[in-house]
């Protein structure tokens, strides 16, 4: 492939950081009936309708008191240009970027029916027997696969997650999958020293809180957690053996008491595999494989690309399929 062919499907930081021109409007109000459907962080998502197209949306924008905050601001234009370039049937499609009439920044995109997959994962942990006749092993993997491959697709575009996790994966009502919230995401030509804005300052209080999900700090890769690592796709695939594990084994490989011992974990723990943690079902041997290479402590043991761990999860479901049919 030539250098400029290569470059031009390339995602760069230059261009998706850059602010709107002062002043810049495009019709915020043919959005009605706003309900809010997700809150937290430093964004809250609404879903509204379009009265131009006659269409259900939903509209991300930063809380009030966050929109006069650079690094924020950055990050929800970040997150808005980059799904919108990553064209992938894996990613939400992105219909628009703007101000509101109030000046805040927001961008518009696909409402999703569904919910995300950790809900999913704890109905089952919880014994919901229709969640888990509706989600089967090979239908969990068959999630995961999509929304690996919207990362092998991101990759490809030069752009690596850096929070992936099952509140990021959403599956909707008819099978579809879509792996969401761009707005940490590395992109070419994004500086090492901008490694740290992957959300870590209130990783105390998120992991002590009774009753409290702390959903990122346990999929973080060991170099995300070092001081001037470099973060690259590998790091997205040790999180992607996280979600995996924690779906073959129904808990998180390194949660610790606290985020010293989590962080602890992550650097030096080996847990076991899968199947000998499992206790709803028998992991086969191969996904353990798969699991437990996904997330090498060194990112040169891991996959070195995300399609490779994903061809092995591909082989075991049609073997699983083949000796089924049999």
């Amino acid at each position: 492939m030539a250098e400029h062919e290569k470059e031009s499907r390339s995602i760069f930081q230059t261009g998706t950081d850059a602010d709107l021109p002062a002043g810049f409007s495009n019709g915020y109000d043919k959005y009605v009936n706003f309900r809010e459907i997700a809150g937290g962080g430093n964004g809250v998502l609404f879903a509204c309708d379009d009265t131009v197209l006659g269409r259900r949306v939903a509209i991300k924008m930063l809380h009030p008191d966050q929109d006069n905050f650079d690094r924020e601001r950055r990050r929800l234009l970040r997150e808005a240009r980059i799904t919108s370039q990553l064209q992938h049937p894996n990613t939400v499609p992105v219909y628009e970027l703007g101000r509101s009439d109030d000046g805040r920044l927001y961008f518009s995109m696909k409402k999703i029916e569904g919910e995300d997959l950790f809900r999913i994962l704890v109905r089952i942990a919880r014994g919901d027997q229709q969640t888990k006749r509706e989600y089967s092993l090979d239908r969990l993997l068959g999630v995961l696969v999509q929304a690996s491959n919207a990362l092998a697709y991101a990759h490809a575009r030069g752009v690596i997650h850096r929070d992936v996790k099952p509140e990021n994966i959403l599956v909707g009502q008819f099978g579809e999958s879509y792996l969401m919230d761009w707005g940490v995401a590395k992109v070419w030509g994004m500086a090492n020293d901008e490694i740290d804005e992957t959300p870590t300052a209130d990783l105390y209080e998120r992991l002590t809180i009774t009753g409290k999900r702390p959903g990122t700090p346990l999929y973080m890769s060991p170099e995300q957690i070092a001081p001037n690592a470099l973060v690259d796709e590998r790091s997205d695939i040790f999180s992607m053996g996280v979600v995996l594990y924690e779906l073959l084994a129904q808990r998180e490989p390194f949660r610790g008491r606290n985020v010293e011992e989590t962080f602890d974990n992550i650097r030096t723990h080996n847990p076991p595999p899968p199947s000998r943690v499992a206790q709803h079902m028998a992991v086969p041997a191969l996904l353990d494989e798969v699991c437990l290479k996904a997330i090498e402590k060194k990112p040169g043991d891991r996959y070195q690309t995300m399609m490779l761990m994903v061809n092995e999860i591909r082989e075991f479901r049609e073997r699983a399929m083949l000796g089924n049919s049999g």
